[in-house]
Parts: structure tokens; sequence; C-alpha cells
């Protein structure tokens, strides 16, 4: 008896080595599925079509991939999304367990739009280890691992650009701030140009640009604003594994949505939320594959029968990132639909 269970034991300790070295690789795989399928209507107007070519791609990609997974942040409740809804389970095996957040069209109208910066994209933790953020809006200040420790969610603007100025050994006025470009952002704008910074304004999409705050080759300096929360747990899953920083605060549209977020376990609506609140884990593993071009990846290209795909995967428990370009045969690619 004790022989079988160290071989019992033994045998799962070998199939969780496995699973470290080649997991993160097969979430890239469901990320390409999803940019593929979506990119081909890239710029002809159709973001439900898009999205619903996303979805279907990574929902039929995550079934290949051997993991028991629970969705935690998807396409929305079980009633309101026919795949990838919230606590849809996941993946082709018992082992490992763990959360899912994803987003297979980060950027929908971007998409429709042919604007940059439009991404397939989903994190994984261990089971608990993401905050079920709702699907609401949440107030964001993210930063790359140059600026970590020097942002403060309460301080004034100026003075968080002026930390972050001196933390990179730069002028405020050669910072560039990310922002989207909305109507309730009229005062954090002027704030930011009042301070001497520059400013990149953006329709839709702020997950790639909030991962590109990590990157010093991508010339954004810092994200601003208020986006969707599942957006922030996202972009947070991505700066954990950079050695990045997020601090966020929930911000509910009505009382509604205020008791959506309680009834999600979050205790307290009005609290600052750091980058362990909103992920937790300590072993996280992010990937996103570039739709359109943008600050991070490169676009998806078509031709001769073929595709070629721009990734980033990245895990915070080893500190890789992998920058991943790959070539796919289309016509063997089972989440294809001949004809298109």
């Amino acid at each position: 008896m004790l022989g079988s269970e160290h071989r019992e034991l033994r045998t799962n300790q070998i199939r969780g080595e496995i699973m470290e070295r080649e997991l993160a690789l097969e979430f890239v795989r469901v990320t390409e599925a999803a940019a593929i399928a979506s990119g081909r209507l890239m710029g002809r107007g159709q973001k439900e079509a898009a999205d619903a070519a996303a979805v279907d791609a990574m929902r039929a990609m995550l079934d290949t991939v051997q993991i028991k997974g629970t969705v935690v942040i998807g396409e929305g409740e079980m009633d309101e999304a026919p795949m990838l809804y919230i606590g849809e389970r996941v993946g082709g095996a018992d082992f490992p367990e763990v959360d899912i957040a994803v987003d297979p069209l980060e950027g929908t109208s971007l998409v429709a739009k042919g604007l940059p910066n439009a991404i397939a994209v989903l994190a994984v933790a261990e089971k608990g280890g993401l905050l079920h953020a709702p699907d609401m809006y949440m107030d964001k200040i993210a930063v790359g691992p140059e600026a970590r420790g020097c942002i403060d969610f309460d301080a004034p603007i100026k003075d968080n650009l002026a930390r972050v100025a001196r933390a990179k050994g730069r002028r405020i006025e050669d910072l560039t701030v990310v922002i989207l470009d909305r109507d309730r952002h009229a005062r954090i704008i002027r704030e930011v140009r009042e301070a001497g910074a520059r400013i990149k304004l953006i329709t839709d999409g702020d997950v790639a640009p909030a991962v590109a705050t990590a990157f010093g080759e991508s010339g954004v300096d810092m994200l601003l604003g208020i986006g969707g929360a599942p957006e922030g747990v996202l972009a947070a899953a991505a700066l954990k594994c950079l050695g990045g920083e997020m601090q966020a605060r929930l911000v509910p549209g009505s009382p509604l949505e205020a008791e959506r977020a309680l009834a999600m376990g979050l205790k307290d609506i009005g609290l600052v939320l750091t980058l362990n609140d909103l992920v937790s884990s300590n072993d996280v593993i992010f990937a996103a594959t570039g739709i359109t071009d943008g600050d991070l990846l490169r676009g998806v290209r078509y031709f001769g029968g073929k595709a070629s795909t721009h990734s980033i995967v990245m895990r915070s428990k080893t500190g890789t990132i992998r920058l991943v370009e790959a070539t796919h045969m289309l016509d063997r690619k089972t989440f294809v639909k001949r004809g298109c």
C-alpha cells in the first residue's frame, strides 16, 4: 500500500514538473488561435463577429490544454455568455487545478476599425490567486519595474509623475502617459498636461499599454485612468511577472454593481487595491498575442494560406519572459473556418 501511494505521489510530482515546463507555451497556442480567428475581421466594422470568432477559437483550444481550469474572469455570467462565462470549467485534465482570466479580444472596436493595440489575452494562476473582479469600472495607475514603489494612488498626479521621473532618471517632460480618451478623464488629462508630461490618448484597450509600461522600448511610462476591472486584473497579472506595479480602486456605477462586488468576495469597495490584492498568487502565467499592431506586439499577418503571429508569455515564479514569433499553416488549424 505504501509503495502504491509513493508511486502515485511521485507520478503527480513528475506531472507537475512537466506542466511547469510546457504549460506556458500551451497558453500561447490558445491566444494565437483567438488572434488568428478574429484578425481576419480587422477593419471590417464587425466587432461582435470578431469577438465571437475569438471566443470560439479560444474556448476550443483551451480544452486541449492539460489543466482543470475555472474561468473567474470571462465573457460575463452564465446567462449572458454562451462560452467562457464566469464559473465555466475548461481544460482537458484533472490536474493542475487553476483559475483563468480571459479576454479573447481585448479591444473589439480596435479590430473593427483597424486601430492599434488589440490583443487576445489570458492569465492563469493557482486556484484563488486572481481577484474575482466584477464587470465594472476600475480606476488604475500602472508603472514598470523602474518605478515600482514610487506611486501612491491617492497622491496628486503631479507628485506621482515627479516620483516616476526621478526613479527613471528623467524629467517629467520626458514621460509619456497613456489615458483612455473619455470625458470622465478631462481632469486627469488637464493635470498631466499642467505637470508637463506627454500624453497618448487611446480609444479602447488599456491592457496592452499597461503591460507596455514595463518595457522601456515601448515609450510608455505610465497608465492612468478608469477602465474595466477585469482588464485591470489581466494587466496586473502581467505586471506581477514583469516586476511592475499597479494600484487601483473599483468604481461602481450603481448600488447594484457595488452589491455584486461585495457578493464576489470584496470586503471594501473603496479600498485601494495593490498588485498583490489583484493577483495574490506568486505563480501566475500571462499570455497575449497581437491582433492589430501596437505598443507591445505586432498584429497578425496573413499570406499564402499562412498566418504569422507575435506573442508574449511570462511566468512570475521563474521570471521568464518569452517573445514568440510563429508561422501557422491555416489549412491545418481546426479553429479556422474554411472559406474565411
